[in-house]
């Protein structure tokens, strides 16, 4: 009796430790997106769905985020130790806290292109940038688009605009009733909440921002200095991961969005499709993108934008370039061939 006690302890702490072992091997990462889960959002959704990241040793938990810069804050707060924004704001946070012990660091472009527009109706008479002029724009306060518009304003010697705020849910639906002359926002974004709203595509007037001279970058994975210092191993492996994934969501964008639907069940998948597929054409395979290669950056381009947020955000420093990007991390040529064929 004893003995088969014994015995059966035994195998219960062994099972325990090969259970903590397995547990042990798999490198914790807390990650947060920009945005709600959206089209976009199912590139890092499939390498989870697939076990990619799991295969490469990591435990990776997405959530959900509120924008840009509250991401960029919360990797920099240490609640998250990765994460996805907009590098503009990234740039902001590191003019404006110079002193910051954990300032994030851009560690691969997804968004090669701003994915920022403004858009407008035709009934509205404006037909080009510059006739926006004197007239009403919305955006919520923290939208890329509002922040980045000294840049697009300057691009297209546009006089003074003045702007209404409001939360993101009825940006579109002020634009639409005619509350607004134009609004700025992810195009992926605002154009196809315009079209749920009962807008008429060819009634619809857009300026990407990248076609109208500006040339910023969009979205870049960012990562704490602390596990880039302490497991850059674990970095490594999640850009590697995702690259993986993000190939495959590219390559199928209806497996994409069945992985995005798998983890919110409420949302209209032939949305969500659309959503992914204006993002791959306008921000992640565009010209730009195959010109430079899908991850990297341009060093001449990255100086320039470093430059324009210095002065377009009005920031306490100036933006070092070398500060917010560091490519030593980025799996190798032939990983970062995801692009999909033209």
């Amino acid at each position: 009796m004893h003995k088969r006690l014994f015995l059966s302890t035994l195998g219960s702490l062994a099972l325990a430790a090969t259970t903590g072992v397995h547990a042990q091997a798999l490198t914790p990462i807390k990650f947060q997106l920009d945005w709600r889960f959206e089209g976009p959002a199912a590139l890092f959704l499939v390498p989870a769905a697939k076990g990619y990241f799991r295969a490469a040793k990591l435990d990776v938990q997405i959530d959900a985020g509120t924008g840009s810069g509250a991401t960029v804050q919360r990797v920099a707060s240490g609640a998250y130790d990765m994460g996805f924004a907009d590098m503009a704001a990234l740039m902001e946070f590191h003019a404006n806290n110079p002193d910051a012990a954990n300032k994030p660091v851009a560690v691969m472009v997804v968004y090669n292109n701003t994915p920022a527009a403004v858009m407008t109706l035709k009934k509205s008479g404006i037909k080009s940038p510059k006739d926006l002029a004197g007239k009403k724009l919305g955006a919520p306060v923290f939208d890329a688009g509002r922040r980045g518009f000294p840049i697009f304003q300057k691009a297209n010697q546009i006089g003074s605009v003045n702007w209404i705020s409001m939360d993101p849910p009825l940006r579109e639906t002020m634009l639409a009733r005619g509350d607004l002359d134009a609004i700025t926002g992810f195009s992926f974004t605002s154009l196809p909440n315009l079209e749920a709203r009962g807008v008429k595509p060819e009634d619809i007037v857009t300026f990407l921002y990248p076609q109208y001279g500006v040339k910023l970058y969009g979205n870049v994975i960012i990562a704490s200095p602390k596990l880039l210092r302490e497991n850059p191993q674990a970095v490594k492996a999640f850009l590697s991961a995702f690259a993986h994934g993000a190939k495959e969501a590219m390559a199928h964008p209806d497996v994409a969005v069945a992985a995005l639907k798998q983890r919110d069940g409420i949302i209209d998948t032939k949305l969500e499709d659309r959503r992914l597929k204006m993002a791959i054409t306008d921000v992640i395979a565009s010209p730009d993108a195959r010109a430079e290669g899908f991850g990297q950056i341009n060093p001449a381009r990255l100086s320039l934008m470093a430059s324009q947020v210095s002065d377009a955000f009005s920031t306490k420093t100036r933006v070092n370039p070398d500060a917010v990007w560091n490519g030593s991390f980025l799996p190798s040529k032939a990983e970062l061939d995801v692009l999909p064929a033209k």
